[in-house]
């Protein structure tokens, strides 16, 4: 988005609508368009053509299913098609084809192992391979092989292209679990278990293909502790 930094939605003792913009070459945010829904606990993904894909979330009311796309040359928000299910505290990884996947979530009834895919050519979203684990607050990484690596509660995109989700809560108690999506099949296999179980962590992809986890809550505290997963072994240290 030309370097500024787009803010969506959120929680200010109830869901809002508003969106602002961070220059930060003057360090100032400037109010812009509000979006149809209010909603947090959503996802925003930058796609390909420079739009922003706004998934899902919670009204106050109402688990979201559906999703919008940010204009950064209008300022302005239109409405896209829904997904299949309703999410909140899910993940979102754009992949190496342009499509998003999205994975897991609560739709206000139960913790979810389902995913989909969204094609921003059509603005159809269409079911993939359901994850082996139902979670929410996981990371969702996309490696360099293309896969994508679920920890816990989050998604990173790896270099290999696969995705890896990690960890994350499966309604009772955080996980260490890790699984990866592999977008030429639709289908997931188990990753190599974190050292911690964690949740609302963060997950980055290092410039040597490693993803960091760091961070996030082991349902008695927040913790500061920090691992790393090597994509080339498949295997996580701390």
């Amino acid at each position: 988005m030309n370097g500024m930094v787009l803010v969506a939605g959120g929680n200010n003792d109830h869901p809002v609508d508003s969106a602002e913009l961070y220059d930060p070459s003057t360090e100032t945010w400037t109010i812009t368009g509000s979006m149809n829904d209010t909603r947090y606990g959503h996802t925003a993904t930058v796609l390909p053509n420079g739009k922003v894909l706004v998934t899902g979330g919670f009204t106050g009311e109402v688990f979201l299913n559906s999703a919008e796309l940010y204009d950064p040359s209008t300022g302005t928000w239109t409405t896209t098609g829904s997904m299949n299910d309703a999410r909140n505290f899910h993940a979102a990884s754009l992949l190496k084809n342009g499509k998003v996947l999205i994975t897991g979530g609560f739709n206000g009834t139960i913790i979810v192992n389902t995913a989909e895919l969204y094609d921003p050519s059509t603005e159809i979203w269409t079911n993939t391979g359901n994850m082996t684990d139902a979670r929410d607050g996981h990371t969702a990484s996309v490696l360099t092989n293309g896969k994508v690596l679920v920890t816990g509660g989050f998604t990173t995109l790896l270099t290999n292209g696969k995705v890896l989700v990690t960890g994350g809560s499966d309604g009772t108690t955080a996980t260490n679990s890790t699984e990866l999506y592999d977008p030429t099949t639709g289908t997931w296999e188990v990753g190599d278990s974190m050292r911690s179980p964690r949740d609302f962590h963060v997950a980055s992809i290092l410039t040597d293909g490693r993803v960091l986890v760091i961070g996030g809550f082991n349902d008695i505290h927040a913790i500061n502790s920090a691992e790393l997963y090597y994509s080339s072994i498949g295997t996580s240290t701390n």
